[in-house]
């Protein structure tokens, strides 16, 4: 395997300080071309000392001069902007391009490293979600290496590796349920950000901890599926599995299934992404069969977690039905974390905002970024009016 070169646009989040510690234990095989991120600088600083980048970029540009200070004595280029991570991938000699940055934000520097027919490393699924027909015409016509690192698309990826597609009957991604998969209605309706943080086996960011309370995490992650492997709606299913030691599986027309099984450490999927189509040794914990005495598994409840059913609603639609789904979700779940809003509040928030705001069938970049603009303004006017 030749060396590669990383470039990781979120390097300060859980993966990107994931993904600095599977290339530090592979330093022969992965060096480090770019760190960026949007305004942990002192975070960013320590990895840039400690690793010693090509480059970093910090998108608050109000501390540009913090970290080129900090950083002076070293022959690190410091950048700073959003923009700046689109002009760096268009010049990088890199060849892999970590997407850990969640959000739509990144949709620009996303095409521009597609365009440069880097490999992509994706860890964010509001990409696909918001564009996910955008991104696949482009990766089929470059023709580059897409990867998926959530730990669920990267083992469907691995089943489905040498497939063919026609024999599958339904691929299964598998969610531990989140904090509250026990609570009734009523235990629900007054559940705290404090409490929606503690995730029971991932140690994640705020946001996509809170989805995995609402189950809008596993909603998302049903689009980005769709996205990535092309099958149908009816095809792509959901299965709560608290231990959260099968990451996904697929189910064949003869009844065999094929699934992949590692711990609930996130550095797996982050380590294939990174090497594939080869497989490394690693430091890292390894699965013990012997211990897997207890493995279960049931259907989620769509009446006590309705954003799983918006996300299939969006998936049925498209158009710009996801886009609206994922901006007022990020709003509320804001708007939650804010203490502004209750738990029950966010599905509330993103029905509202699919049934009342224009539909577009087939929209372009531009209107994709219209209707996120514009679904933030309509949520964030439920929250301030009181109209829920």
């Amino acid at each position: 395997m030749k060396r590669r070169s990383i470039s990781i646009i979120g390097s300060t989040g859980s993966i990107g300080t994931q993904s600095i510690e599977v290339i530090e234990a592979n330093t022969d095989l992965f060096e480090i071309d770019l760190l960026a991120t949007y305004s942990n600088a002192d975070l960013l600083i320590k990895q840039a000392i400690k690793t010693i980048p090509n480059a970093v970029i910090i998108f608050d540009e109000n501390k540009y001069e913090y970290v080129k200070e900090k950083l002076k004595s070293l022959p690190i280029k410091v950048f700073a902007g959003e923009k700046s991570v689109v002009d760096y991938i268009d010049n990088s000699l890199c060849d892999t391009v970590i997407f850990a940055i969640s959000g739509f934000s990144s949709i620009e520097p996303i095409i521009k490293a597609i365009e440069k027919k880097k490999r992509i490393a994706l860890a964010n699924k509001e990409l696909l979600v918001v564009a996910g027909e955008i991104i696949k015409n482009l990766v089929d016509k470059y023709r580059v290496d897409f990867i998926p690192i959530d730990s669920e698309h990267s083992a469907l990826f691995q089943c489905l590796m040498g497939e063919n597609p026609d024999f599958v009957e339904k691929i299964v991604l598998t969610a531990s349920g989140g904090p509250f998969r026990t609570y009734t209605r009523e235990q629900l309706e007054n559940v705290t950000p404090d409490e929606a943080l503690c995730h029971p086996t991932w140690k994640m960011g705020n946001k996509i901890t809170i989805d995995s309370a609402t189950l809008m995490n596993k909603g998302l992650e049903i689009i980005e599926a769709y996205w990535l492997f092309g099958f149908q709606p009816e095809q792509i299913e959901v299965v709560i599995h608290p231990q959260s030691i099968i990451h996904s599986f697929v189910q064949f027309i003869d009844g065999s299934i094929k699934a992949q099984l590692n711990l609930p450490d996130m550095r797996i999927p982050i380590q294939f992404a990174l090497s594939f189509p080869y497989r490394i040794a690693n430091p890292f914990p390894k699965t013990n069969i012997q211990n897997l005495s207890n493995l279960t598994f049931y259907e989620p409840n769509f009446e006590l977690f309705p954003c799983l059913s918006l996300a299939y609603e969006a998936l049925k639609k498209l158009g710009n039905i996801p886009c609206i789904m994922n901006a007022a979700n990020e709003v509320a779940v804001k708007a939650f974390l804010e203490r502004n809003i209750k738990f029950y509040d966010i599905p509330k928030i993103i029905e509202t905002s699919m049934m009342k705001l224009p539909y577009i069938k087939a929209p372009t970049l531009q209107e994709l970024i219209e209707t996120d603009k514009e679904t933030r303004i309509f949520a964030s006017s439920i929250i301030e009016n009181d109209l829920l």
